[in-house]
């Protein structure tokens, strides 16, 4: 056990500690020299207030009595900052642009800001924060008391004075620095850097001491995380700290949920992630921090309940096992050093909590009744912004004192988790109204009272009544018996349903109560002009510009009277500052700007700031004239959404387009690079063709150089052989260049083909009698069935020889030699009814007439040859392209060229050629020509 004294000093010291940081940070900001207050880093550690004296102390507590269960509580905020981009982004946007002060201000401006909906919420923020802010109190108290030892100082029935309990001092500790750094600016949209930054340091503390615990568990007490739960393991009644118990669902369902709302919902949550957030940046560094933060702390949650459960005496409090685990060790300095830690986690909630439901209190229940009555609406009233100000003090200090009540009337014996997850069901009943406020453009003012008012009784009814019941409230006759002594109408057992857990109860009947009546009043309800302007304003937040409401409602007030009514709200110095800066924006030179209805929305947002969105309302429709919504401005606001939507949806569009323009793209460069192969190929194969018959001429002019150098032994007919050799590679050379420079001139077009009238029968004959001397040596029949009939068409008869020509000669060239016997040969169907019986033993090519249509004449040059791969038959046309059998084995000879320049000839002519059919049985290829008139045989 620790001294009194050395506690109550060094608590002294810290909170002390505190307000020094917290004044320093002040000074330093209005200095400009404080740039970390607005680093996404201090941003991520101030959202750390989550974690009250709740998870400090009460998730050991949680773990030893449920196990797994104590996660959920970490699980349902990491979700939520996770998807920040679904949510939270849009929170802080519409907060941003409406100078939201707090969730009851969110809420109302919403809902056409009224004053109504602001006044619940508040109501039933303070109602549902006085427990969790008693439960700071209380966790400070009792681990006070197990630190140096004393008997409890605090609760129902203490009869220890209030002066002597320990919970008094940190309420008014606390109550002191909320007064001093929360209430500086009247602006309730100002930042708090001081507040901040105190809050960002102790979630460091509260980090740092909770894991000196969890470390010395592990390392001072066991070897290691092996070490400690091995000897759970061996421990039967220990086996929940790992395991889940039967029907553990809908509990973890609840909790989940529960703490992922509370995330958003709570007042200090709201004020610190959306209210307090400088830049919307921020979030997407929170998205992974905050979660992280999380997770450290989670860590060490289970080796110390571990612990505590294996090390302590039964029935010890394992709500204070952070502390008692040290100190049974004699650890004293680590006991305190966690003591500030929870002091940390307490003291950083009661500090924001306070600030927010402050806020809410003196701009939506007290300022509302203060502004209506004479003496603050009479002409000779004068400045407001004091009172404002005196009364968020006093709202401070009422938040606190009523915090403390509780503490001290209240005796529930409850653990910390339950009474944390009461207060958590209590704030998630604002869910429905704000979630659905910024996605449902149908939801009213009255559905959202008519939800928030159902799911607030049922609340208060299914689980607050029962808490306060058991610490001894008169209660208990209702909770036993049902309201009016009706059983179905027991608490715990609602219209007779038994046996549910009491969080999952209670649940279930206020959020189905609110969410029904939420949506089935908004479905039946209308909205006024207002409302559906801030809808608009509101849904489409992410899609609208920060200025579309100013030109929307259309409103007239003179300047003097706005300067006035802003100078009793925000004093003389921020007044004139206002209107200066906008009269700037207008282009006018002097301090007073035009009096439009955009001005008129302007100071409304400025008032907002400090009084509410409900409040300044009220207050600027008392002096202007003739409000209504513009219907322009509304569509404006809507095709402006409109816009966004498609400009969206465009973006869509050309990113698929984008994307199938890359497959293009990568599809075009892989043809080229196949291009660019086939090119160097090709360049390589004529490279071959002009070499060898070069080669044969040098060789043979070099033997009879020498046998003329040798004198009269030359032999003249072996010299005639020779320079007949020569004379025959010079033609094949000839040929070559002939062939590449014909297919030269006619992709350039300046080849000149003739249009004679000719019979393509006769030419076709000519071309089979051409080629019937390699056709015997290759053993390939050539046959020509074009009857005895002439086919007249108009072409160039060398030319179109030459077409015939090229594909008999690749018929006969790319004929493999093996052949088939008749039993196994494949039918060719591209022969049937021709008179061509088909047969691999005998090996054949011939020339057929198709069917003539269009205007043109179709012959076909056939061959029962193997076909020509699938690879190849986008290429066959291509000067680049190899012959289709050469893959593997040795290449053919010739350049290549002939089924291009054949297509290019027949094209010239104005015909087609084109490969019809190929496969196993064989090749088909099409040769269509234009067609004259039939001139009778001479």
């Amino acid at each position: 056990m620790l001294p009194a004294g050395v506690v109550i000093l060094v608590s002294g010291l810290y909170l002390g500690l505190l307000f020094l940081l917290a004044f320093v940070t002040e000074r330093r900001v209005r200095s400009g020299s404080a740039r970390f207050i607005a680093s996404p880093l201090v941003y991520t550690l101030s959202l750390a207030v989550y974690c009250t004296s709740w998870t400090f102390y009460g998730a050991v507590g949680s773990a030893s009595r449920n196990g797994l269960e104590f996660l959920t509580i970490y699980l349902g905020p990491t979700i939520v900052f996770v998807g920040w981009w679904l949510l939270l982004r849009k929170l802080v946007r519409i907060s941003r642009t409406q100078n939201i002060t707090s969730i009851a201000d969110f809420i109302s401006a919403r809902y056409g800001k009224s004053a109504a909906i602001s006044a619940l919420v508040t109501l039933m923020a303070v109602i549902g924060s006085i427990p969790y802010i008693s439960l700071q109190l209380k966790a400070i108290t009792a681990s006070y008391e197990v630190l140096v030892g004393t008997s409890a100082t605090g609760g129902a029935g203490s009869s220890a004075g209030i002066v002597t309990d320990t919970g008094f001092w940190v309420t008014a500790s606390m109550a002191a620095f909320v007064i001093l750094f929360g209430t500086r600016n009247l602006g309730a949209d100002q930042r708090h850097p001081g507040v901040v930054a105190a809050i960002a340091f102790e979630s460091v503390i509260k980090l740092l001491s909770f894991a000196a615990v969890g470390l010395f568990a592990l390392y001072g007490l066991s070897d290691g995380f092996g070490d400690l739960f091995s000897r759970v393991r061996e421990t039967p009644e220990l086996s929940h700290l790992y395991s889940f118990p039967d029907g553990f669902e809908p509990r973890w369902v609840a909790t989940l949920f529960l703490a992922g709302i509370a995330a958003i919902c709570l007042p200090r949550q709201f004020q610190v992630t959306v209210v307090e957030n400088s830049d919307e940046r921020h979030l997407a560094t929170a998205s992974w921090l905050f979660p992280l933060y999380l997770m450290l702390i989670s860590l060490f949650v289970l080796p110390i309940a571990a612990v505590g459960l294996t090390a302590l005496p039964a029935g010890a409090n394992t709500d204070l096992y952070v502390l008692t685990v040290p100190l049974s060790a004699g650890r004293e300095d680590l006991a305190l050093l966690a003591f500030i830690g929870g002091l940390s986690a307490a003291t950083s909630m009661v500090i924001v909590a306070s600030l927010a439901l402050s806020i809410m209190i003196s701009n939506h229940l007290v300022a509302p009744l203060l502004l209506r009555s004479p003496y603050f609406t009479s002409p000779e009233a004068g400045n407001f912004s004091g009172t404002l100000l005196l009364t968020r003090r006093l709202s401070i200090v009422a938040i606190l004192v009523l915090g403390f009540l509780y503490y001290r009337g209240t005796d529930t014996g409850s653990p910390l988790a339950s009474i944390g997850l009461i207060s958590f069901a209590g704030v998630a009943q604002f869910a429905p109204a704000l979630i659905g406020g910024v996605y449902w453009k149908q939801a009213t003012k009255a559905g959202a009272l008519c939800g928030l008012v159902a799911g607030f009784v049922f609340w208060a009814y299914t689980l607050l009544a029962p808490t306060l019941a058991e610490a001894g409230w008169a209660l208990e006759e209702l909770v036993t018996q049902g309201l009016g002594g009706v059983a179905l109408l027991r608490p715990d057992a609602l219209f007779g349903l038994e046996g549910w857990d009491p969080l999952v109860h209670g649940l279930f009947w206020s959020m189905s109560a609110n969410v029904a009546a939420f949506v089935v009043v908004s479905l039946v309800t209308r909205p006024t002009p207002i409302e559906s302007l801030q809808s608009a304003l509101f849904v489409n937040a992410l899609q609208l510009g920060e200025t579309r409401a100013e030109v929307a409602l259309q409103r007239s007030a003179t300047v003097k009277d706005l300067f006035r009514l802003a100078q009793r709200i925000l004093g003389a110095e921020r007044s004139y500052q206002i209107f200066r800066d906008y009269a700037r924006r207008q282009g006018r030179e002097d301090h007073l700007p035009a009096p439009d209805p955009p001005l008129v929305a302007y100071v409304e947002r400025q008032l907002a700031s400090s009084v509410g969105a409900a409040s300044a309302r009220s207050l600027v429709s008392g002096i202007a004239k003739g409000e209504t919504i513009s219907l322009d401005a509304l569509i404006g606001i809507l095709d402006e959404t409109q816009q966004a939507i498609r400009t969206s949806r465009a973006l869509e569009r050309k990113s698929r387009e984008l994307q199938e323009t890359a497959t293009q793209l990568r599809a075009a460069n892989a043809q080229l690079k196949a291009l660019d192969k086939m090119k160097d190929d090709f360049l390589s194969r004529v490279s071959h063709e002009l070499r060898t018959p070069m080669t044969s001429i040098r060789s043979f002019a070099e033997i009879l150089s020498d046998m003329h150098n040798q004198g009269p032994s030359l032999d003249s007919e072996q010299a005639g052989r020779f320079l007949k050799i020569i004379h025959l590679e010079s033609e094949r050379l000839t040929r070559l260049l002939d062939e590449i420079l014909d297919l030269s001139r006619m992709e350039s077009g300046e080849a000149t083909l003739r249009q004679d009238r000719l019979d393509a029968a006769a030419i076709a004959r000519i071309a089979v009698e051409t080629m019937e001397g390699l056709a015997k040596q290759s053993g390939v029949e050539l046959e020509i069935d074009l009857g005895s009939q002439p086919i007249w068409v108009i072409g160039d008869g060398d030319r179109l020889k030459q077409v015939f020509v090229n594909l008999l000669s690749n018929a006969i060239k790319y004929h493999r030699p093996e052949e088939a016997s008749p039993e196994t040969a494949p039918k060719d169907e591209a022969l049937e009814g021709k008179g061509q019986e088909n047969s691999r033993s005998t090996r054949k090519a011939w020339i057929t007439q198709g069917t003539s249509q269009d205007g043109l004449v179709e012959l076909q040059v056939c061959d029962n040859g193997p076909g020509i791969p699938e690879g190849h038959r986008d290429k066959i046309f291509s000067k680049f392209a190899r012959a289709w059998n050469e893959d593997g084995g040795e290449p053919r000879s010739g350049s290549g060229l002939g089924l291009p320049i054949s297509r290019q000839i027949v094209e010239h002519l104005g015909g087609q050629l084109r490969l019809d059919n190929t496969g196993p049985e064989g090749s088909v290829f099409v040769v269509r020509l234009r067609r004259t008139a039939t001139i009778a045989a001479q």
